[in-house]
């Protein structure tokens, strides 16, 4: 049987097996693989957001603490940031329909799971099974992009996946608030299971991949390793609240973590010399790819961060309710979803730093105009800040996606793929653990200065979001430097690991 995406392959290819000359793959045929891969990403991402709102129904109904509650949104970054390392492995040995099949298996049945969830451990095992095939997804999408979209049409391209990687998180808290205002907190993993058992019998018709893969050597300590170390980070930055109250835990897995990610990378350097590693570290040698991922990184911290404080401010700061609160942020995660194609367009004209550049801008000051309100700032005035926001989420995350994975040698792409989605799930984690408990110190300051109540929090707030504001400033410093990959305009040839 041919291949799908690509009429042979090229020896020794080890993570894009699966395409060799996109200009030569029948149009349709890659949109129809693309489409079923985007639709697919698009309801598993939903996922990493969709239940902030819902949290204090569900924490009512489950009867749970918050601090047990997050662990439903933590679970859910920490299985990602477990299983990505191992999809560059898994892009060498199984084709893109087999991981397609799995990884919709895998959310469905978490999704069902979730829905109908009596207890809190069986929902959060839900989100772990649902996590496990959106970790698989992210990088087969970005993988196949690159390696099946002729190179003139990839920002075009790149911009439809950021509204999955971007937008997706911020429409989430909308559906939500949406969905439980009128319905039960359990409908919001229920209306999903038809629509991703849709999508599924899509990709069955619409992805035909052959047989070319690579019987790639899987190394179990990698594994565990990774397991460790990026499991251990996550956990430590997703429980910084918990040293206030002097808990240990977080120092202690943070070591961990760090440890078993010095053991990993040096691991990795070893394994390399006889191409067995689990994870190609290599593209960390493009300068490119460096500062973009950078840049990717703080963005989706300062993101991610902004939609767990926004509702939390717009709800306990001001006394709106669930359904006003998703509302108020659909406009900048629908603008969000309009600009990025846009921006993919502009890219593939002009290239990054146009782009980038005043993106970099918008997103940081997004963040200090979020960081000047009050109770009494009108809801309007609070949306127009957030939409500044995410039109400069929108001009960052396309370009420097392109960017980043397209500055690699084709045989990189998987890999760098893989490290690209697991460091946004590190940045998430991030993001929201240091937005959350900077609103926390500043809350308990200003309480503590003798301002009460709801203004105590507003206050905490603006801390949270001026944070915001100092990290898109380095996003800021560090946009000049991304550069446009040599073969913006022309086919992708595999090069020296360090060219530039």
């Amino acid at each position: 049987m041919k291949n799908t995406l690509a009429e042979s392959t090229p020896p020794g290819n080890v993570a894009a097996a699966e395409s060799v000359d996109p200009e030569r793959v029948p149009p349709k045929r890659i949109a129809a693989v693309i489409t079923a891969l985007v639709l697919s990403a698009l309801i598993m991402i939903l996922n990493e957001t969709v239940l902030t709102v819902a949290l204090p129904n569900l924490m009512t109904d489950l009867a749970i603490e918050a601090t047990t509650a997050q662990w439903l949104t933590t679970g859910f970054m920490l299985t990602m940031a477990v299983v990505i390392p191992t999809t560059g492995f898994m892009l060498q040995r199984f084709t893109t329909r087999g991981l397609f099949v799995w990884a919709l298996l895998l959310f469905i049945v978490g999704t069902a799971l979730a829905a109908v969830a009596p207890t809190f451990a069986v929902l959060l095992a839900g989100r772990i099974v649902q996590a496990g095939g959106t970790a698989i997804i992210l990088p087969l999408l970005m993988t196949t992009t690159l390696t099946s979209v002729p190179v003139r049409h990839r920002g075009t391209v790149m911009g439809l996946n950021s509204v999955v990687i971007s937008v997706a998180p911020a429409i989430g808290p909308t559906l939500s608030g949406a969905i439980v205002g009128s319905m039960s907190w359990r409908w919001v993993f229920g209306l999903m299971v038809p629509v991703a058992i849709i999508v599924f019998l899509f990709g069955i018709f619409a992805i035909k991949t052959g047989r070319e893969t690579r019987k790639a050597p899987l190394d179990v300590p990698s594994v565990i390793l990774s397991a460790f170390a990026f499991g251990g980070i996550v956990y430590a930055l997703s429980s910084i609240a918990d040293l206030m109250q002097g808990a240990w835990s977080p120092i202690v897995a943070l070591v961990v973590g760090v440890a078993a990610l010095a053991l990993f990378v040096k691991r990795q350097r070893v394994l390399r010399k006889i191409e067995s590693d689990l994870l190609d570290l290599r593209p960390f040698t493009v300068r490119n790819f460096r500062v973009s991922v950078v840049i990717v990184m703080i963005a989706m911290a300062t993101m991610l961060g902004t939609v767990m404080v926004m509702p939390i401010f717009m709800q306990n700061g001001m006394g709106l309710d669930t359904l006003t609160i998703g509302l108020a942020l659909l406009p900048g995660g629908l603008i969000q979803g309009v600009i990025s194609p846009i921006v993919g367009r502009i890219y593939d004209k002009a290239g990054p730093r146009p782009i980038v550049i005043p993106g970099a801008v918008l997103l940081s000051g997004g963040q200090w105009l979020l960081g000047s309100v009050h109770v009494d700032t009108p809801v309007g005035m609070i949306v127009a800040f957030h939409t500044v926001f995410c039109v400069g989420m929108a001009m960052l995350m396309t370009p420097l996606m392109t960017v980043a994975l397209g500055s690699l040698p084709r045989e990189q792409y998987g890999h760098g793929s893989a490290i690209m989605n697991t460091l946004q799930q590190l940045a998430g984690a991030a993001g929201t653990a240091v937005l959350i408990a900077a609103m926390t110190i500043g809350t308990s300051m200003a309480a503590a200065s003798g301002i009460a109540g709801n203004v105590a929090l507003v206050d905490g707030v603006r801390v949270a979001f001026t944070v915001g504001g100092v990290l898109g400033l380095v996003a800021i410093a560090c946009a000049p430097m991304v550069r446009s990959p040599q073969d913006r305009h022309g086919p992708l040839r595999p090069r020296p690991v360090g060219s530039r």
